[in-house]
């Protein structure tokens, strides 16, 4: 942890990087910038998802040049954005715990003015929402307003902007969630299981255009937010009575079948 007061709660930053090598020396230099009035002790997690360019070796090094509050992880081979920040939660000290993206599109600065709001609205996640984002309209844009749209639509969790990274949780509420699949999106929904809903907040933030890399991102990743999205909607409703779920179509195709069965009989 780096040291600071005791005035605010100790922060753990969290953020997964996957072939961002040009990204890395400017993001944290704006990290340390962002957060260097910061009232709490603070660590920087970042977590190398199996990149194949020389972005573990960067961070690496730079690391050992901010010191030991700055925190490398590297996994083995590329597990996907959600395995990633998993990696980090888990590895987390603070008692709040705040996630960015590594491309340079969130602005860090935004992270202390996120963690008071949080504390001043006793929240136990606190979104942030891109109210001005600065991607492509049909390949970025057009595919998270509809999924935004569905995804509130379908669990009730009601956000502008699921798929910002640019977060803010408590510690004890965001460990006790277990992130997979394409489940980063869906953050807020499963927060939703364990804490009360009206604890989700959500908080106008910065978004800059990418300068550096390529986007991870693409229509087809819309069709896999959809098949989480069934998986979300399913434990969110049925997780404590699956036999709700699957006995109600066990109950339509037996009334089917013994329907059928029984026209067979008055036609024999």
């Amino acid at each position: 942890m780096n040291p600071s007061s005791n005035i605010f709660p100790s922060l753990s930053l969290v953020v997964p990087l996957y072939e961002e090598e040009d990204n890395v020396a400017p993001l944290l230099a704006r990290i340390h910038e962002g957060l260097a009035g910061y009232a709490g002790a603070w660590e920087l997690i970042c977590v190398d998802d199996g990149s194949r360019d020389g972005t573990g070796r960067v961070l690496q090094a730079a690391g050992a040049d901010y010191g030991p509050h700055v925190r490398v992880i590297r996994l083995r081979r590329n597990f996907g954005q959600t395995a990633a920040m998993q990696a980090g939660l888990e590895a987390a000290r603070g008692e709040l715990i705040a996630t960015l993206d590594g491309d340079l599109q969130n602005d860090p600065a935004d992270i202390p003015r996120l963690v008071e709001e949080l504390l001043e609205r006793d929240l136990d996640l606190l979104q942030g929402w891109r109210q001005k984002r600065q991607d492509g309209w049909l390949l970025r844009k057009l595919p998270s307003l509809i999924a935004n749209r569905l995804i509130a639509r379908v669990t009730g969790v009601r956000l502008h902007d699921y798929g910002c990274s640019l977060k803010v949780y408590r510690a004890e509420v965001i460990q006790r969630v277990r992130l997979f699949g394409e489940m980063h999106r869906f953050i807020p929904v499963w927060v939703a299981g364990v804490t009360d809903p009206r604890r989700i907040g959500e908080s106008p933030v910065a978004h800059e255009a990418r300068r550096f890399g390529r986007s991870k991102y693409g229509l087809s990743r819309t069709f896999r937010v959809l098949l989480d999205l069934l998986a979300a909607f399913f434990f969110l409703r049925y997780r404590a009575r699956p036999g709700h779920f699957f006995g109600g179509f066990g109950l339509f195709f037996g009334l089917l079948g013994s329907a059928i069965m029984g026209y067979m009989l008055v036609v024999k």
